[in-house]
């Protein structure tokens, strides 16, 4: 029997070219070699594009899974396969929610406001991709502000904040540990667990928002824009105000005085630095470019916080006046002014910080002021030791309002103005010809009234002890009510002195009747004064034997004593 051939192969793979062959027609083989491999080819191309469409089906699905999921839910090598799959259709390389038309508000929220991982694996939670945080910041400041933000802003609030179901298990778990008596471990781990879910979800957002380039800046105008929008009444509700509460003390945290950084402006300053200091001047306004250049000039300093992570960025803004003695009106600060070229330090004893204005809205509430006015006495005293007394000249905003409203309360209640003396009614109403409280009212919401200094004199008293009674007297939730002085005294200040016409200016007379508070902790006579109304105060209420209100609206409850005690050390 005959040895049987060895078996040959059905084809042998060679480089494949699609020239014919050189001189002369194809065999067999070779015609078939084309179409073999045309056909290998376009099984390679449709098992391709299965697999590229199962992955990208897969992708989409996972997307709508995640934020019911989370993310690590996802093993590390299907990630890797996922990543090697490419974007699908509809989607750019970046993955930006707001480049795809069909993107909504909530799915951009959904992937930017990363999941409260498991109490039990909160450490060992892969952090969300930085993408998404700089494709909320995107998106965010691609919307027109307004109608849009404040509802994006109502949302994140309302849709992201703390699980309450599981605050209430943890609530009851905590108390439970507390009337079972169990050891101290217990109730400790319980009290963490119920404090870690009280963390609103858009926290996290904030956190690593605040880690982006630019970020902190980001922040600040977002809450600028809460701020705002809550006192528009765009956005309202508790969820808004717990969240710009929120954003509030992380703030605080990231502009503690140690990232602050104290700067002095003078006329040599960057020009974008005096255009914003001029433009942050809520106080008393900036007039025109010499207005400016005195209050960085001589006998003047302006001094401002920045921050590290946004340089040259002022903060707030503290102006200061060097002079021999106390002002006793804002006109010889801002106005009468001569032109020097020099100063002369040995003229200098007393520094008055006569404004101090917020830069950044979103830092509202955010302790700046009393760090700034501590850093500003150490840096003067250390340029100037010979300065001895520091003051500052403040107005008194909301004191012809709250007179106002006080006039219209008493007219309604008792049907005559009990503010005012005998006299002093009837020396009013002889200049003024009308003895109507409804005449009052007008002639004080206007600035008119300054020009006669008949009015001036008769008006003089009576509104000067009502003012003190204004600021020593009337509170809110224990606090002085106008917010200026509750400032200053928060900062250790003392009422010192009230002075009469000390700010002339139109939106001076028509907020506070011309005065302004001169307040001081380097003067023997402000103890007087506080030891005095509160020894006339202690006697009114023994003798009515009732506590005052702490409503704005409610007449003041004052004795004669209290009312002569006040007035005549007010215009001491």
């Amino acid at each position: 029997m005959a040895a049987a051939a060895p078996l040959q192969p059905c084809h042998t793979l060679r480089p494949f070219s699609f020239s014919p062959p050189i001189g002369g027609a194809r065999d067999a083989s070779q015609s078939a070699r084309p179409t073999l491999l045309r056909g290998r080819c376009r099984g390679l191309a449709l098992a391709a594009a299965v697999r590229g469409a199962a992955m990208r089906g897969l992708r989409r699905g996972l997307s709508r899974l995640g934020p019911r999921l989370g993310p690590w839910v996802v093993p590390r090598s299907l990630r890797r396969v996922l990543r090697a799959a490419g974007p699908w259709r509809g989607q750019s390389s970046a993955g930006s929610v707001s480049e795809r038309g069909g993107a909504s508000m909530e799915e951009l929220l959904s992937r930017s406001v990363p999941l409260l991982p498991p109490y039990e694996t909160k450490e060992k939670a892969p952090p969300p991709a930085e993408r998404r945080s700089a494709e909320f910041v995107r998106y965010y400041r691609g919307l027109e502000a307004g109608p849009r933000r404040a509802e994006l802003l109502g949302c994140l609030a309302r849709d992201f904040g703390a699980d309450h179901g599981r605050v209430a298990e943890f609530s009851a778990k905590v108390l439970q540990a507390r009337e079972q008596e169990r050891e101290q471990g217990a109730l400790l781990q319980a009290e963490d667990r119920l404090r870690y879910y009280l963390t609103p979800r858009y926290r996290a957002l904030f956190q690593h928002l605040g880690r982006l380039e630019g970020g902190l800046r980001f922040l600040v105008e977002l809450r600028g824009d809460l701020v705002e929008g809550l006192a528009a009444k765009a956005v309202d509700g508790p969820h808004v105000k717990e969240m710009s509460g929120v954003l509030k003390n992380m703030l605080s945290e990231w502009f503690s005085t140690g990232f602050l950084n104290l700067e002095r402006v003078t006329w040599q300053s960057p020009c974008e630095v005096l255009q914003k200091i001029s433009d942050s001047e809520a106080v008393h306004p900036v007039r025109n470019w010499v207005d400016l250049k005195r209050r960085v000039g001589p006998y003047r300093r302006c001094y401002f916080f920045s921050h590290c992570a946004i340089p040259g960025e002022p903060l707030i803004i503290l102006h200061v006046a060097l002079t021999s003695d106390i002002s006793s009106s804002i006109q010889s600060i801002v106005k009468d002014v001569e032109s020097l070229e020099t100063e002369d330090a040995d003229k200098i004893t007393t520094a008055i910080f006569y404004s101090i204005s917020l830069a950044q809205q979103g830092l509202q509430g955010v302790e700046l002021g009393n760090h700034l006015i501590k850093r500003v006495v150490k840096e003067l005293q250390k340029d100037l030791p010979q300065i001895k007394a520091f003051s500052s000249l403040s107005p008194i905003p909301g004191f012809t309002k709250w007179l106002v409203g006080l006039l219209s309360s008493q007219t309604k209640e008792l049907g005559r103005n009990e503010l005012f003396t005998e006299s002093e009614r009837q020396e009013i109403s002889e200049i003024t010809e009308d003895s109507t409280t409804e005449t009052l009212k007008k002639l004080l919401t206007n600035s008119e009234w300054v020009k006669s200094e008949t009015l001036v004199k008769a008006l003089h008293s009576p509104l000067m002890r009502l003012c003190a009674w204004y600021l020593y007297g009337e509170k809110h939730r224990g606090y002085a009510l106008n917010p200026v002085a509750n400032f200053h005294l928060q900062n250790g200040a003392e009422l010192w002195r009230i002075n009469w016409m000390g700010d002339m200016n139109p939106r001076g007379i028509t907020a506070s009747c011309g005065m302004m508070l001169l307040q001081s902790s380097a003067f023997l006579e402000s103890r007087l004064f506080c030891s005095l109304c509160c020894k006339a105060s202690e006697e009114a209420e023994s003798a009515q034997g009732t506590e005052r209100g702490h409503s704005q609206d409610r007449r003041p409850s004052m004795s004669r004593g209290l009312f002569r005690a006040i007035w005549r050390h007010a215009q001491q």
